[in-house]
């Protein structure tokens, strides 16, 4: 297992839930982390930590990507939790929302490989966030699902042009994140139970377990092209 001790690595996504997880386990890994997107305001108030930088980001945006390799520079790892969820069933689904779904979650990684990639030292890596709807169909999940299916074949697909250089995947189910909190805390409350009932690990998952998933992926270095589910068995049932 490689270490991170003192290895550069960006963090695409907000200040808060899995990417806040992410960037706190790259610290206690002993990285410096660079932590990018859309509010660097807000981003630069979430992150009291010295080795931890802000940066500008847009993923939807070729010359944003393009714009931050140059301003980085050498960076040895990069993680994107970022998402623009596509939720309804398909009668409810509106065009931009699914192109934004897919801008975001698919082609801002595919960006971000073509920018940052040259700038990777040859034991650097990608790592890119899918999610278990891939691999569990449901209704009003449709949208979700297709979004995440398409980053586990684009990993694959990375990992193999831009080898020896590592591209995975992590893969969550349900975790108690900000990302329910439009439901509102009834109907948060009652998704969390039904998923809790029926998910053979009985609970939702933790914005820290993801991290450690991200960690591992970061670390290992006889792993890519993979898609880890990290998602308490919830597609087996």
């Amino acid at each position: 297992m490689a270490s991170l001790e003192d290895r550069k690595v960006l963090v695409i996504g907000r200040g808060s839930g899995i990417a806040r997880a992410v960037t706190r386990a790259l610290r206690v890994a002993g990285a410096q982390v660079v932590v990018a997107g859309r509010d660097q305001a807000a981003l630069a108030e979430a992150y009291d930590d010295p080795g931890v930088e802000t940066a500008y980001v847009d993923l939807t945006d070729e010359t944003s990507v393009a714009a931050l390799a140059k301003e980085l520079g050498r960076v040895d790892h990069v993680v994107s939790t970022a998402s623009a969820r596509a939720r309804g069933a398909v009668a409810e689904l509106e065009h931009d929302v699914v192109l934004r779904s897919f801008d975001v979650k698919v082609l801002g990684p595919l960006l971000l490989a073509k920018h940052f990639a040259p700038r990777l030292p040859a034991d650097g890596s990608f790592v890119f966030f899918s999610g278990s709807s891939a691999r569990k169909p449901a209704a009003g999940m449709l949208a979700v699902g297709a979004t995440n299916a398409a980053v586990d074949a684009l990993v694959r697909g990375l990992a193999v042009e831009l080898a020896p250089l590592r591209v995975n995947a992590v893969s969550p189910g349900t975790v108690d994140t900000g990302a329910y909190d439009g439901l509102g805390e009834r109907k948060k409350a009652e998704l969390f139970a039904a998923r809790a009932a029926t998910s053979p690990a009985r609970r939702v998952g933790r914005p820290e377990e993801i991290a450690e998933a991200v960690v591992f992926a970061l670390r290992s270095t006889f792993l890519t092209g993979v898609s880890l589910a990290v998602d308490g068995g919830e597609p087996l049932v």
